[in-house]
């Protein structure tokens, strides 16, 4: 195993430095910024936050003995020897992360859901405390829609209708004057293009009937 030790984590050169996304800061002790650089451990701690993809928050990493003995950590507890770091699972499924950290070697695993951490480190293979509950999924799947699908409304159909006959009956009206105007030949055919004219308006009326009676309908159901 490859350590070296650093009374404060400012000691530390920046060439020897090669975790990337953690600083010294991060790593050293809490307590007294003392600093034990455990390359093994550090490497599995990269190659952690490299297969997650997002960041880490370390809570706690090496700790010196003084530390470790005020915060009341075991004797034997594997950071004393820059082995062990505390994630916080704040950013984390904690599932999701328990099988990236078994997949990069770490061996170790304390599970605190109380406090929103859990601890990994280099083995010997074990594990403690209670698992995190299963989490939400971050989506719900949409719920199917209450309402009509838009295409196959009544409302739409009601609507279109009046919308066609509207047309239609301007429409006829428009050749009724061009033909009376241009077309002599054709006079005879006046009468009845008037006579379709009156169809396509009251096909327009019953469109509009069915939209009001459509949305009455909706908001009696309370589908509006």
């Amino acid at each position: 195993m490859t350590t070296t030790f650093y009374r404060h984590w400012r000691d530390v050169p920046d060439r020897i430095w090669s975790w990337p996304n953690f600083s010294p800061a991060e790593i050293a002790c809490r307590g007294t910024g003392k600093l034990l650089v455990n390359e093994p451990a550090l490497d599995k701690l990269q190659a952690l936050r490299n297969r997650l993809g997002k960041p880490l928050i370390v809570r706690s990493a090496y700790r010196s003995p003084e530390h470790n003995r005020a915060v009341g950590g075991a004797t034997r507890s594997k950071h004393l020897d820059g082995a062990a770091f505390d994630i916080a699972m704040t950013n984390h499924d904690p599932v999701a992360f328990e099988v990236a950290a078994r997949e990069v070697g770490f061996l170790g695993f304390g599970f605190y859901p109380r406090s929103g951490f859990m601890h990994v480190d280099l083995g010997p293979a074990r594990q403690w405390g209670e698992r995190f509950p299963p989490r939400a999924v971050p989506f719900v799947k949409e719920a199917p829609p209450s309402r009509e699908v838009l295409a196959d409304s009544r409302t739409m159909k009601g609507g279109g209708a009046a919308g066609v006959a509207t047309l239609g009956a301007a429409g006829v009206e428009v050749a009724q004057q061009v033909l009376a105007e241009t077309q002599s030949a054709v006079l005879p055919l006046v009468p009845y293009l008037d006579t379709l004219r009156w169809v396509f308006i009251a096909v327009a009326l019953g469109g509009i009937a069915v939209t009001i009676y459509a949305r009455l309908d909706d908001w009696k159901r309370g589908r509006r």
